[in-house]
Parts: structure tokens; C-alpha cells; sequence
């Protein structure tokens, strides 16, 4: 079992930034390959950026590539979404997921996650 907790969201005019964390407990964190997913109301979730168990591989959708960074801490457990020049469509609920099979998925599908975290509320204002 894997418990994930986010934290760090807000409100936030756009330009600004945000960092989001997300605390893992239960297993060897090092052992599995971390995501960031976000749900706008009334759209479905969609991925926004992964990481490889080291974290010396990571992934992006493009409408946040150049804009966010995901890295990961695995001395504290703790996986970071650190978002940059943020825009109205940005506003939703992301959530961080934890993939935990021996062999990594494709990273950019939620299907190859089995653990959620109960989502942070990103909002930001024009």
C-alpha cells in the first residue's frame, strides 16, 4: 500500500508560480515512478508530468513543457510539481499517483497508476 498526500496549491494570478509536493508513504519510494495529473471541471484528467524512480528521466505534456518542473526528493519521500508562468487554463485539481508495477507503464497514461493522492485545487485568476 501507498498513502499520497498533496499539499501547496492555491491562488495565484496568472504569470505567477506555484510548487506542489506530494508525500509518499508505505513503500520504498525509490522503488516506483512517480506522475502529476490534473482534472479542469468538466474535462477529463489528463497528465501533466512524470518521473522515473531515480528521477534522471522525466515527462511532460506540452501545455506545460518549458513552464513546469517535476523532480523528486527520494531521501524525503516527497515527489514536486514547481509551476511557472501560470495561466487561467491551468486552473484545476491535480493530483500526484504513484506506479508501482516492476516495470514502469508508459508514464503518460493514468491507467498505469494505482495509487492517488486525494488532489490540491490550483486556481488561477486572469
Amino acid at each position: 500500500q501507498v498513502q499520497l498526500v498533496e499539499s501547496g496549491g492555491g491562488l495565484v494570478q496568472a504569470g505567477g508560480s506555484l510548487r506542489l509536493s506530494c508525500a509518499a508513504s508505505g513503500r520504498t519510494f525509490s522503488s516506483y515512478a512517480m506522475g502529476w495529473f490534473r482534472q479542469a471541471p468538466g474535462k477529463e484528467r489528463e497528465f501533466v508530468a512524470a518521473v522515473s524512480r531515480t528521477g534522471g528521466y522525466t515527462y511532460y505534456a506540452d501545455s506545460v513543457k518549458g513552464r513546469f518542473t517535476i523532480s523528486r526528493d527520494n531521501a524525503k519521500n516527497t515527489v514536486y510539481l514547481q509551476m511557472n508562468s501560470l495561466k487561467p487554463e491551468d486552473t484545476a485539481v491535480y493530483y500526484c499517483a504513484a506506479d508501482t508495477s516492476y516495470y514502469t507503464g508508459s508514464y503518460y497514461s493514468e491507467a498505469d497508476y494505482d495509487y492517488w493522492g486525494q488532489g490540491t485545487q490550483v486556481t488561477v485568476s486572469s
